[in-house]
């Protein structure tokens, strides 16, 4: 069986947690299951307490923390300058325009943004 990385492993934590097995219990399926990578006791603990607490993300925090640096960026970018278009605010930032695109409109829920000036035809 191949080895499996840390997400991975924070989804089947998560998923012991869902179906109310303890940690010891979560600790003993994991092993059973993969003998040669399971995780530690106390990182099952860990997540079981974040989980608890309604922290159901199984993402790194300093992902998260990234992730939302840069939606605040791009959203200081646009009330800055409104004419700005997805391809400067991507460069600037060092990310897709596709990505870009999808935190304007789904995240910062800016539908009517219109990145740049409308052409003479447009008018």
């Amino acid at each position: 069986m191949d080895k499996i990385d840390k997400k991975e492993f924070r989804v089947l934590i998560k998923y012991c947690f869902l179906k109310r097995k303890n940690t010891f219990e979560a600790k003993t399926w994991l092993d059973a299951e993969f003998p040669d990578t399971a995780t530690g006791k106390s990182t099952i603990k860990d997540w079981y307490a974040k989980f608890r607490y309604g922290e159901m993300s199984t993402e790194d925090t300093q992902k998260r923390l990234l992730t939302t640096k840069i939606f605040l960026k791009i959203h200081k970018m646009i009330l800055n300058d409104r004419k700005l278009k997805l391809k400067e605010i991507a460069d600037t930032l060092k990310i897709s325009t596709e990505r870009v695109h999808h935190i304007i409109h789904e995240y910062l829920g800016m539908r009517k943004w219109v990145p740049r000036e409308p052409t003479f035809d447009q008018k």
